[in-house]
């Protein structure tokens, strides 16, 4: 089940079906460059190691890590469950934005996080909205500041400005119960980074991201998760 927040609160519960008909949802792909902050930001990886001499490869032939990983993971040491609904996959608790928070803070909370977006609350702990990483710098949503962006003062005054000035409001959630798939395919309609997972009283108790189903298929060798 599909739910959608704003700052009235719930404005909307019902299938992927009838999600696919609101349109401030949709809005978001149209109206914020997303692509680059679709998954979270993962740490770098360490660095290739130097090919070995040849007469290094003959003495000592270099082993493949990727056969190696899949052979540890393929080892039955506990039986696997296929992956069906949000509640296994998600990660909980979920990072959350008060609106009021200041978004030189949010920023410093996304930065030390590593991840590229997160709900946002009220003051009731209540999901009002979503503050996206590309959000942060956009120049078209700084209310109370003078003079272009190169302005001296310009991103000063910009970060001083609270989080629900950049927020996308209402925002799609879902629950726990809900049908990975039918969040995939939610996700690939609205071009959203990720859904807030929501309880039946509307607290977001997790966060359910691409890079989460991405983990998931490509974590869970053999090749289980639907099913």
């Amino acid at each position: 089940m599909f739910s959608v927040y704003g700052v009235s609160g719930r404005v909307f519960t019902g299938t992927v079906e009838q999600l696919r008909h609101i349109d401030q949802v949709h809005a978001v792909a149209r109206m914020h460059r997303i692509e680059n902050n679709e998954l979270e930001i993962l740490p770098e990886l360490p660095q290739e190691v130097e090919a070995p001499t040849e007469q290094e490869h003959t003495h000592k032939p270099l082993p493949n890590p990727a056969l190696a990983a899949y052979a540890q993971a393929a080892q039955p040491d506990t039986p696997r469950q296929p992956l069906t609904h949000v509640a296994q996959l998600m990660s909980q608790p979920a990072t959350t934005i008060q609106a009021n928070t200041l978004l030189f803070d949010a920023a410093d909370l996304l930065a030390r996080k590593r991840i590229g977006q997160a709900p946002v609350l009220d003051t009731n702990g209540q999901l009002v909205g979503m503050l996206l990483r590309a959000d942060l710098y956009r120049t078209d949503l700084t209310p109370n500041t003078s003079g272009p962006p190169s302005a001296p003062d310009y991103w000063a005054t910009r970060m001083a400005q609270p989080v629900s000035t950049a927020m996308w409001t209402p925002i799609a959630s879902v629950s726990a119960e809900t049908d990975i798939r039918r969040v995939a395919r939610v996700l690939l309609d609205t071009e959203l980074p990720g859904l807030p997972v929501v309880d039946e009283i509307g607290k977001v108790i997790g966060f359910v991201s691409r890079s989460d189903i991405l983990r998931a298929v490509a974590m869970d060798p053999p090749l289980d998760v639907w099913g």
